[in-house]
């Protein structure tokens, strides 16, 4: 049986919020079979329990949000998807997070960090079956015209594959990698998408800070690009690391489904609110998705069965 996974031992985190600028420390905490995963404002008076699903997501401008049940007036927390990404990345299913303020520290503005802080706790095998939402047949969405097109598709696909592709008509941008493919079976996700960095454009960021936005970003957590190039020091991490950014940000944003997916997904110019209108698409479809187990884990795709595939 291809088992449901959780942490060994609880772990911690303290960083900045990349838009409210907040101090804010995480707990992560195992969680019990079948749980999911499961933000908790520890800060308010009556702590809140947050679970991410699709209906839990409240805001897609800049990040993804969720508060209970999806109200935009309710508690929230802000900017998840890098953290999912990395328990994506992992496998994991259950999972306590406990935050104290609205939103998730960034960190270095990529995966990298959870991926180290949940693997240093131990990945284990609980005795429940996986769960996963495999897609049965094609969902598109498309949304613009011209240069404004943008579009995301999943696929029936037998494991979890990803292809992006971006189009910012930049000149920094335009002269990396401009379209990424990983299969997640592969099990190279630390090495090739977790270290991924966010990354905005200098000529954005006075407009966004004036609406209070970005306010704990810096060239510590992001790549920063003005007119013409990149203006960290060291340089990219990798040679189509923008694109690589949009896929992590990508596997977090539908992990919010609550399940790995079984399918392939594209995308152009996608994002955050496009990636979450298209897995309701798909949802509200009952005949193109179905819940699968893997009693004999041979059966699973390639890859999915070991333990730690993120390493």
């Amino acid at each position: 049986m291809l088992k449901q996974r959780t942490i060994k031992s609880l772990t911690r985190a303290v960083g900045v919020g990349l838009h409210s600028g907040q101090r804010v420390e995480l707990t992560l905490r195992p969680a019990a079979p079948d749980t999911g995963i499961v933000f908790r404002r520890v800060d308010l008076p009556q702590p809140v329990d947050i679970p991410v699903r699709v209906e839990s997501v409240c805001d897609t401008r800049m990040a993804s949000t969720i508060s209970p049940g999806g109200d935009p007036g309710g508690p929230k927390v802000q900017t998840i998807e890098h953290l999912m990404s990395a328990c994506a990345g992992l496998g994991l299913d259950n999972l306590y997070i406990d935050i104290t303020a609205d939103e998730v520290p960034i960190l270095d503005g990529s995966s990298a960090a959870f991926v180290f802080l949940l693997q240093s706790a131990g990945v284990e095998l609980q005795n429940a079956p996986k769960r996963f939402l495999r897609v049965k047949k094609t969902v598109e969405l498309r949304e613009g015209e011209g240069a404004r097109l943008m579009w995301a598709k999943l696929e029936p696909f037998h494991g979890y594959k990803l292809t992006f592709e971006i189009d910012f008509n930049h000149p920094a941008v335009d002269a990396t990698g401009q379209q990424v493919v990983f299969d997640m079976g592969s099990g190279r996700y630390k090495q090739e998408i977790a270290r991924a960095r966010t990354f905005g454009f200098t000529k954005d960021v006075e407009a966004m800070r004036s609406r209070g936005l970005t306010l704990g970003g810096s060239m510590d957590n992001a790549i920063v690009v003005d007119d013409y190039r990149v203006l960290n020091a060291d340089g990219l991490r990798y040679d189509d690391e923008f694109a690589k950014h949009k896929i992590l940000d990508a596997i977090g944003d539908l992990y919010v489904c609550g399940s790995p997916l079984l399918a392939a997904y594209t995308s152009f110019k996608g994002g955050h609110a496009l990636n979450n209108r298209l897995l309701r698409a798909l949802l509200a479809d009952e005949t193109a998705w179905e819940m699968v187990t893997f009693d004999d884990v041979e059966r699973a795709p390639s890859g999915f069965a070991a333990l730690a595939p993120a390493w």
